[in-house]
């Protein structure tokens, strides 16, 4: 798990309306990202929110789902996978979230499978 005081990856909130605007998809198709884990959110701070660098060229990241579905399978929450893919991982030497966006799918999955 990561730990509360490691530096967190600042990164925007999507709404559902803002997703569906960003993604140029209908309401239902963006529920069907998150109920598919091609997206994962946190009710948290009130509404359903998704962080922005989940989406890289109006698309889900295409690595995401198979890490989300991953860290769900080790135990964590949705919210517990939305901190550790924004956290520094020493391991991989940068967030996550970083990893998966430059390419590197295959190492940020070795490591998921060892958070529980």
């Amino acid at each position: 798990m990561t730990p509360d005081d490691a530096p967190r990856i600042e990164t925007e909130w999507l709404s559902l309306p803002e997703l569906v605007e960003v993604l140029g998809e209908p309401l239902g198709r963006v529920r069907r990202f998150l109920d598919e884990s091609y997206l994962v959110g946190s009710r948290r701070d009130g509404p359903l929110k998704v962080p922005a660098l989940f989406i890289l060229d109006g698309h889900p990241i295409a690595s995401l789902r198979g890490t989300v579905i991953v860290l769900h399978d080790v135990g964590l929450s949705d919210d517990e996978t939305i901190d550790w893919l924004l956290t520094h991982e020493e391991s991989i030497g940068m967030p996550p979230i970083e990893a998966l966006r430059a390419g590197r799918k295959a190492e940020v999955r070795r490591v998921a499978q060892t958070v529980a």
